[in-house]
């Protein structure tokens, strides 16, 4: 089993606070997030940004093997992942991910080209945690 890690921080509370995001491999460290940047054109990332990114990546990688172990040996693959956050009651809502997949791989047919891109959508390990059960644990003041 592979576990990774992310993590995140946020001084003050509401629009005047400001958060910091890092990830376990240093790629994001202490990099800044907060209203401007979800809600706004703030400097900074975003929760959905950063959703999106993970969404494309995952789906491009998948697919990508699926093609390989399909014959295929040579192509190029380019996604690009729009997750949208609606309004909802008093809260927010992830509503959709868009993927947006262009493709160059020679000697595939149409019909083959959608099964493979179709079951890589629907089974790559973000598109399945984006359905998943989510777990708190917690500690307060400390």
């Amino acid at each position: 089993m592979t576990t990774r890690s992310g993590s995140a921080s946020y001084d003050g509370l509401g629009k005047d606070g400001k958060g910091h995001v890092s990830t376990q491999s240093g790629v994001l460290s202490d990099t800044q997030y907060g209203f401007n940047s979800r809600f706004e054109n703030g400097a900074g990332t975003n929760p959905e940004e950063l959703i999106a990114a993970a969404h494309a990546s995952c789906f491009t990688m998948a697919l990508s093997f699926a093609l390989a172990g399909a014959g295929f040996s040579d192509g190029k693959l380019e996604t690009t992942a729009k997750v949208t956050i609606d309004k909802d009651g008093d809260g927010f809502t992830i509503t959709k991910s868009a993927l947006d997949l262009k493709a160059t791989i020679e000697g595939i047919s149409p019909e083959q080209f959608e099964t493979i891109a179709l079951d890589a959508k629907e089974n790559c390990p973000v598109s399945k945690v984006l359905k998943a059960e989510v777990t708190l644990t917690h500690s307060l003041n400390g």
